[in-house]
């Protein structure tokens, strides 16, 4: 299994803990979440065996109705449910593509509950204190890193009150960079009054 840990780079130290991981995608890829800072995230634990397998249409919808506004829809398969997840990446990647015309990031096949529970999501389940109980379940990270709630499977991604919560974080501003400020810092040399 590939080593997905949270990076030591000293550029990471305003990194959101949540976006602090280097992941492997699913065409073996190495992914820094932090790529995603300033982005509004789901994050959601996928299996293409199980009763909620059909959410995968309602994911995409999500990602092709407001990927412009600033959401990334991100899918972690993962076998710890039913054994509802056993295929390979390939398979899970076809799998994905062939029945749910998926092109929202996905990755890499992990653990997310158990012994084995991979890193990022001893992160995600440390905002409420609960661990995640079976496939399909969501996080929503706001575009400051930090996660804002945690949805159980039996919310479907067009459920209304789900949507307006992924709405409300997507009108939020994306907290100000380093970069912005030099950005602004440049603009101020460079004025001519």
């Amino acid at each position: 299994e590939p080593a997905e840990e949270p990076t030591d780079d000293a550029d990471d130290a305003d990194v959101p803990a949540a976006l602090d991981f280097t992941m492997t995608t699913i065409d073996g890829d190495a992914k820094d979440l932090s790529d995603y800072a300033g982005k509004v995230l789901l994050i959601v634990n996928t299996a293409s065996q199980c009763g909620y397998t059909p959410q995968y249409a309602g994911l995409q919808t999500l990602h092709d109705d407001y990927e412009d506004d600033g959401l990334a829809v991100l899918g972690f398969p993962a076998n710890n449910f039913g054994g509802q997840e056993p295929g390979t990446d390939a398979q899970i990647a076809t799998f994905c593509t062939t029945n749910y015309s998926v092109t929202f990031d996905m990755f890499s096949k992990i653990s997310v509950a158990g012994a084995d529970r991979h890193a990022f999501y001893d992160e995600l389940t440390s905002f409420d204190g609960s661990d995640v109980g079976w496939n399909f379940e969501k996080f929503l990270i706001g575009r400051d890193g930090k996660v804002v709630a945690h949805y159980r499977s039996n919310t479907a991604p067009s459920d209304a009150t789900f949507v307006a919560a992924i709405k409300a974080e997507l009108a939020k501003e994306a907290p100000a960079t380093d970069d912005d400020a030099e950005d602004i810092d440049t603009a101020a040399d460079t004025d001519d009054d």
